[in-house]
């Protein structure tokens, strides 16, 4: 097994030669506070803070690559990535040189005026993804946003949809932000409840079930005028669709003139193994969303890219972003395509998932009451936890016990971790992650387990308030 692995130790090693970096020290010239830094700040931010999330405690001081440092100076090996917005690892050099030698030329014109970065940034973008323009916003959600706003342009100029009638398809367990026209189309119970009403005009279908999306199109084809699906589910689970499901999206978008639009904005620019998750089985979406990465840990960049009989929809005054296009983020976002590619980052992430996997695996034959599932592409896995076993432990636990270990990961929904470190991990990084999920199954559960208390309330339902079903 050691020497069948050789060829994924010398690719690695091909690819980061020169670009080692410091584990287990804090970087030279940092401060380190006193034992209470981390929970003060803690404190204050659930004073001062919405309570909008629920975070895993540990507040982040520095980073850099996969590497992170609390106030205290404690290390820790960072398994999320922001959700895939750091893929090429924290405090890349290179982008952060482009970021700092824009700041100090011009970080701001609003497209109400041109600016020397924003034209150079949509040829790059559109030539490596092949698509004749991009419209530019800021976060993702203002992507999707967009997309849907295109879409619906689109269906009324192009395919004639009646005035108010256009219907966006979207996939039963999606996430794409929590915007309200997104949590008009979402599964999300804690997404949707208490901001009602809702926004008309979308349909549900589920996601992988190719039989059902073309019964949708059948039916109500003519009023149709996108399907809005993640090639790869990310806050679902990680989802992989079935062998052959993009391809049959691809060809009954084209049979009904719907168009396919691809949000990548998690599992695009090399987190799946390959630049777009769309690319693994060839396709070309109509309309492709991206963000995260684009910004390269650095700043928050998102773009939709089209042809120009899809663009053009969208004329002056119609839609707009005081920031989007901004000339700052441009040179951030040149930069951070430019790493992904010069370091190989996609091929990278393909290698490096497969002996995160292999590691993964081997754990679950060692606790197959406990792990459900692994699957992934990439560096975009999912552990799935069988409740039963586990119960009362959560996913949740499982990354409090982590992190107490060193390695930060976070959970989606009660039962599943996902683990999406750095495309720019090391493979010795990466197995001292696997390494530290393996002694929490091993070392810490069964006496969280012991201790749990004598009387523990059920999980909550997680039957969807659209569809009925029980989702996760």
């Amino acid at each position: 097994m050691a020497a069948a692995r050789r060829p994924l130790q010398f690719f690695l090693g091909r690819v980061s030669r020169g670009t080692r970096r410091s584990y287990g020290a804090v970087p030279e010239g940092s401060s380190v506070l006193s034992s209470s830094a981390s929970q003060d700040l803690i404190n204050l931010e659930y004073e001062r803070s919405a309570h909008n999330y629920h975070p895993v405690p540990i507040v982040f001081s520095q980073a850099k690559g996969a590497t992170i440092w609390d106030p205290e100076g404690k290390k820790y090996l960072d398994f999320l990535s922001a959700y895939s917005a750091v893929n090429q690892g924290h405090c890349h050099p290179k982008i952060i040189k482009a970021l700092q030698e824009q700041a100090e030329r011009l970080t701001l014109s609003s497209r109400a005026f041109y600016n020397d970065k924003f034209p150079t940034f949509a040829e790059h973008l559109t030539s490596m993804f092949g698509y004749d323009m991009v419209l530019p916003m800021n976060t993702g959600a203002e992507g999707v946003e967009t997309a849907l706003k295109l879409a619906r342009k689109w269906g009324y100029e192009k395919k004639k949809i009646p005035k108010d009638k256009a219907i966006i398809v979207s996939c039963c367990g999606c996430f794409h932000g929590r915007t309200l026209a997104v949590i008009s189309m979402s599964c999300d119970n804690e997404a949707t409840r208490g901001f009602g009403p809702l926004l008309p005009g979308h349909m549900k279908v589920d996601f992988g079930d190719e039989i059902a999306l073309g019964k949708i199109f059948k039916e109500h084809g003519d009023r149709i005028a996108g399907f809005l699906f993640e090639p790869i589910q990310g806050e679902a689970g990680v989802i992989i669709p079935p062998d052959g499901y993009l391809k049959a999206v691809r060809d009954l978008c084209s049979k009904y003139n719907v168009l396919m639009i691809a949000d990548e904005i998690q599992s695009g620019l090399a987190r799946s193994g390959k630049m777009l998750a769309c690319d693994w089985e060839e396709v070309r979406p109509d309309v492709v969303i991206l963000g995260k990465a684009l910004g390269g840990g650095v700043m928050p960049v998102s773009a939709v890219l089209a042809d120009k009989d899809v663009m053009l929809c969208i004329r002056p005054g119609e839609h707009g972003s005081t920031f989007g296009g901004n000339p700052l983020a441009s040179a951030v976002a040149i930069a951070s395509l430019d790493v992904i590619q010069e370091e190989k980052l996609a091929e990278r992430s393909a290698h490096l998932g497969q002996e995160l996997r292999h590691q993964l695996l081997k754990i679950q034959s060692k606790f197959p009451d406990y792990i459900k599932e692994v699957r992934g592409r990439g560096l975009f896995n999912a552990v799935e936890f069988n409740s039963r076993a586990m119960f009362p432990i959560s996913a949740y636990d499982i990354c409090l016990r982590m992190k107490d270990r060193g390695v930060l990961a976070k959970p989606t929904h009660d039962t599943i971790v996902r683990l999406t470190p750095p495309l720019n991990m090391s493979l010795d990084e990466l197995q001292e992650g696997s390494k530290v999920l393996q002694d929490v199954l091993e070392h810490d559960l069964p006496k969280m387990q012991k201790d749990k208390p004598e009387k523990v309330s059920a999980a909550t339902s997680t039957t969807c308030d659209r569809c009925g079903r029980n989702l996760y």
